[in-house]
């Protein structure tokens, strides 16, 4: 049986420890239950991001779309920051390992921001409760002193994207996500 919890850091943030089971032909390992994530919602989209070592990814983060990430290949240090406007864990920043040795799985609500950096060559897959949509990609600079994420990384491959995102402080009004709300 998985062990699930609530991030001690974030609010709304669940990570899950899945059971594993092997023997001498390999192993199994149930990496997602809707059941896990009381507000979660169905998830309708999967997806799967192949990173070489050194790549660093967001910060990224929906106004209405939650993920799910599991790491089955290599190792990521993942970053969340709650962006959200009234969450008793507003400005929070939370960093943990997924991969490797570690079953680890995290369910990433609406307006937390989202990266990973790539520790070794690794493979993330992850499930969305939205389809894929524009209009709900949102991201906030990946080095904004004031989250102060410590991605492990000492010289990062970015996108151009990522590289030009805006700190937390210059985002729109309208692009902060609200504690509670979601459509």
């Amino acid at each position: 049986m998985a062990e699930i919890t609530m991030s001690g850091t974030i609010r709304d943030v669940v990570v899950v420890l899945p059971s594993s089971h092997g023997d001498a032909r390999g192993r199994f390992v149930e990496s997602y239950r809707r059941s896990w994530f009381p507000i979660g919602r169905e998830m309708v989209q999967g997806n799967r991001s192949d990173k070489e070592a050194g790549a660093v990814v967001g910060l990224h983060y929906h106004l209405h779309q939650a993920d799910y990430w599991y790491v089955t290949r290599g190792v990521a240090r993942v970053v969340l920051h709650d962006l959200r406007v009234g969450s008793p864990t507003e400005g929070a920043t939370e960093a943990l390992e997924l991969g490797g040795d570690t079953e680890r799985g995290v369910f990433v609500p609406p307006g937390v921001a989202h990266g990973f950096a790539s520790v070794t060559d690794l493979t993330l897959t992850y499930l969305v409760d939205q389809y894929y949509n524009t209009e709900d990609e949102n991201g906030v600079a990946w080095d904004d002193p004031e989250i102060a994420a410590d991605w492990g990384i000492a010289d990062p491959i970015l996108s151009d994207r990522d590289r030009s995102n805006p700190t937390r402080a210059e985002l729109p009004d309208a692009l902060r996500p609200r504690f509670g709300l979601r459509t």
